[in-house]
């Protein structure tokens, strides 16, 4: 295995072959993120430990969905088990996949906590534990800032493990030696992942809108928020569908493990 530094055009091409790729077993590929889905709110659910233990399983379950994506580039059907790839392996690989999975949990409530000392905590509750959300809250200029804190903070967080559970599951790689590859192929690959970023960016905002601006024609106010929550899935599949071929381009290896 090596890194590989492929031109910001790429960027471009992971998220057609994302597309693509979906477009093949869309109900497929559909339902499988939909349990991924029910698999990280049913884990949320655990009382005291709920949310840690959800933030815990997304490295192995979105492990899950590029092997789900491999399969279908492969010509193969995804059956459901495969979401469970990366805990379908030898004693090593699965003890670092786990390893992962509380090294992010511990990151992603580092990056909450430093949030709250922006708005209190109101955001780090929201997002860790739920609730409504008012008009007030969102206005407020602590809450805002508390929000955008915490993407700046993730974006360094999502580059060190975007690589990592494939890393571990499909080459071998320790846990901590993943971490450090993933992020350099995310700052050596950084003009692709920023086309990357920006186009997935153009197509969740653009299809917000044309859902806002048809309901608006229709004169019927409750379409767009009906048609959104399931188009934002269905592209959010999309999304982690098109995180394999980021992965795939940006290390060469003569053998992928199955």
């Amino acid at each position: 295995m090596k890194l590989n530094v492929v031109p910001a055009k790429t960027g471009s091409e992971w998220v057609r072959q994302g597309i693509r790729t979906f477009w093949k077993q869309p109900i497929a590929l559909s339902g499988l993120f939909f349990m991924f889905m029910a698999i990280m709110s049913v884990s949320s659910l655990v009382p005291v430990v709920g949310s840690f233990a959800a933030l815990a399983l997304l490295p192995a379950a979105t492990l899950g969905l590029m092997a789900a994506t491999r399969e279908v580039d492969l010509g193969k059907f995804p059956m459901p088990i495969i979401l469970a790839a990366g805990f379908r392996v030898g004693k090593e690989r699965k003890r670092d996949m786990l390893v992962l999975g509380v090294l992010y949990a511990c990151g992603f409530i580092g990056v909450m906590g430093l949030s709250a000392l922006v708005d209190g905590g109101d955001f780090a509750k929201l997002y860790l534990v739920g609730g409504a959300l008012d008009t007030d809250t969102l206005m407020k200029p602590e809450f805002q800032n508390a929000m955008w804190l915490s993407l700046l903070l993730y974006i360094p967080l999502s580059a060190v493990f975007w690589h990592a559970p494939a890393l571990v599951h499909w080459h071998g790689v320790p846990a901590i030696k993943s971490l450090f590859f993933s992020t350099v192929a995310c700052l050596s690959n950084w003009r692709a992942f920023l086309v990357f970023g920006l186009m997935w960016s153009f197509i969740f905002l653009s299809t917000a809108l044309v859902l806002m601006l048809v309901s608006g024609l229709m004169g019927d106010a409750s379409f767009a928020s009906l048609a959104m929550l399931p188009a934002m899935l269905m592209l959010a599949a999309m999304f982690f569908c098109s995180s394999y071929f980021s992965f795939r381009d940006c290390f060469v290896s003569d053998t992928l493990y199955a």
